[in-house]
């Protein structure tokens, strides 16, 4: 699942702390076919992986492997060390908690990825998912060991980066999209922290993880929905009408950002990231860049262009120059500062993700059920759809004041696939655009969960213990490096004022949650939709149309 560590990765904060969350009992209503109870047989528990045998007599896990520490928690489970009671061998378990999968689609997402995980070829570069189990509680995946830490991480631990270096990793990457386009794999999700490495040693490979949001793909076929991180966005994801292309526009950007310390397309806002990406106007005038070689940035400009019938395949990235000739590109450092803004990155939106973890679960637990709760009110006639009529009358239930146009507009934009009524995913778009996520309610939760004595402040050593549940270490300069960014009154702790400012400023949308990650930028794209700045593409003829 997309969050849902499949190997060592930093252990998220969110669940360690909603352990005594009140349940709320549920109310009697008519069946709704996108409600958690429609996805359990009426003859038993939730069924997720295909097979006919039954639960009761699948093998146990606790049979063949022993489970022993956690590992990292997601958005669906919890990630545990795991031996081989045989081999002795070292593997990572990812349990997924049939509890939150709350939908027929995050069911399917569970069994596409297993289905995925099990298509690929063995490869060195792709996490190997060595076997499946399911009980009543949960679904296990069983899958190779890394613990070597994320990409960043580790350039940045390393005193000596450059442009060598930098071709190699892309490499890699490039060689596991071509690995993932020949077996008919689109990634959809591709990112430095989805690339760990199997070991702590100096020549560890690298290996591509968490294929949560991966699908199958044919031919010529697109895709609409939106999914993935901001940053490494292709374009024509934000228009709905995308191909494997993406993976290489994703590959790309973190080739950008490994050479030069920052993404190439940013801004304080999500919106405003959005629209970065579709002027792909790219900075080449920047530090260090003036250093870096014409091939390399020739490479950028053809993995980063804009046309996706023009932009390079995962092969074509592999047999260009830079990456041929690897052992010629340039091997002196980059520079400090290259490692200074890769630390920076990796760090301050490793303290910005625990906090989004924090908010993300929230709304996915509660705020996602009052979402079902409204659009159960509102499909008064319980087909599964909320249609213009329903939505009014919905809204003016709940108290809303938008006029009769703007609820038409609203219609309009969200019922994506023009058929006159909303289905739950487009209803789930429309709710939180309008509710806005990012509230003050949110941000005082967050905090909290960091400010364990209660005193107002995030003081470092509460700091320290934090960053400590994600890295497995205490690191001084990690820490000096947040309190000076996010100090800004330079008392040596952070106020819930400066951490506000911090949440807000530059990537305040990395959420953590898949579902919300999905409705958000769907959300998203009806706003650049409404404003004009966006066009999408008609699936058919292929020409730009207005909205």
């Amino acid at each position: 699942m997309g969050n849902c560590n499949a190997c060592v990765r930093p252990a998220t904060t969110s669940d360690s702390k909603t352990r005594h969350r009140k349940q709320k009992k549920s109310k009697e209503r008519k069946p709704n076919p996108f409600s958690e109870d429609s996805i359990r047989s009426p003859a038993g528990p939730i069924r997720v992986l295909k097979d006919v045998v039954p639960l009761s007599h699948r093998p146990r896990i606790g049979d063949k492997y022993i489970l022993g520490r956690e590992l990292g928690r997601g958005e669906f489970g919890i990630t545990y060390l795991c031996t081989d009671r045989e081999t002795r061998e070292g593997l990572a378990c990812k349990s997924i908690s049939k509890r939150k999968l709350r939908t027929a689609v995050d069911i399917e997402d569970v069994r596409r990825e297993v289905a995925i995980m099990s298509t690929l070829p063995d490869h060195p570069n792709i996490v190997k998912l060595k076997a499946t189990y399911e009980d009543y509680e949960n679904v296990h995946l069983v899958m190779e060991l890394c613990e070597g830490g994320e990409l960043f991480d580790r350039i940045v631990a390393r005193g000596h980066y450059s442009e060598r270096a930098a071709s190699n990793v892309a490499r890699t990457i490039a060689e596991v999209v071509r690995m993932c386009h020949a077996n008919g794999v689109m990634h959809r999700d591709l990112k430095p922290e989805n690339f760990l490495f199997a070991n702590k040693k100096e020549n560890s490979v690298l290996k591509a993880i968490d294929f949560g949001l991966s699908v199958f793909f044919k031919p010529g076929e697109k895709f609409t929905e939106i999914v993935g991180s901001p940053y490494y966005m292709a374009p024509e994801v934000l228009k709905r009408n995308y191909g494997p292309e993406v993976d290489v526009w994703s590959a790309g950007v973190i080739l950008y950002i490994l050479l030069c310390g920052v993404p190439p397309f940013w801004a304080e806002t999500e919106q405003g990231v959005a629209l970065a990406i579709l002027r792909g106007v790219i900075d080449f005038k920047r530090e260090p860049w003036p250093q870096i070689s014409d091939s390399a940035k020739s490479l950028v400009r053809q993995m980063l262009e804009p046309d996706p019938r023009k932009r390079l395949t995962a092969q074509q990235v592999l047999e260009h120059s830079w990456l041929q000739n690897a052992k010629k590109a340039p091997n002196v450092p980059l520079g400090d500062i290259v490692r200074s803004r890769l630390k920076q990155f990796s760090v301050m939106n490793r303290f910005k993700k625990k906090a989004l973890r924090v908010i993300a679960e929230h709304l996915s637990v509660e705020e996602v059920e009052v979402i079902k709760d409204m659009f159960s009110l509102m499909d008064t006639d319980n087909d599964g759809k909320v249609s213009y009529e329903e939505l009014r009358a919905g809204l003016r239930k709940v108290g809303s004041q938008l006029a009769e146009p703007e609820i038409k507009m609203l219609m309009e934009v969200a019922d994506v696939d023009g058929n006159g009524v909303l289905d739950y995913g487009e209803f789930v778009a429309v709710t939180i655009h309008l509710q806005k996520m990012e509230n003050g309610e949110h941000f005082r939760r967050a905090f909290m969960f960091f400010d364990k004595d209660g005193s107002g402040y995030i003081e470092s050593d509460e700091l320290r213990e934090a960053l400590e549940d994600e890295s497995g270490q205490t690191d001084n300069d990690v820490l000096n490096d947040i309190m000076r960014e996010v100090d800004s009154d330079k008392d040596g702790r952070i106020s819930y004022e400066e951490f506000v400012a911090m949440m807000k400023a530059g990537t305040d949308w990395r959420k953590a949650s898949r579902q919300y990650s999905r409705e958000r930028f769907k959300s998203l794209s009806l706003n650049l939709m409404k404003d004009g700045s966006l066009h999408l593409c008609d699936g058919v003829t292929g020409q730009s149309v207005a909205v």
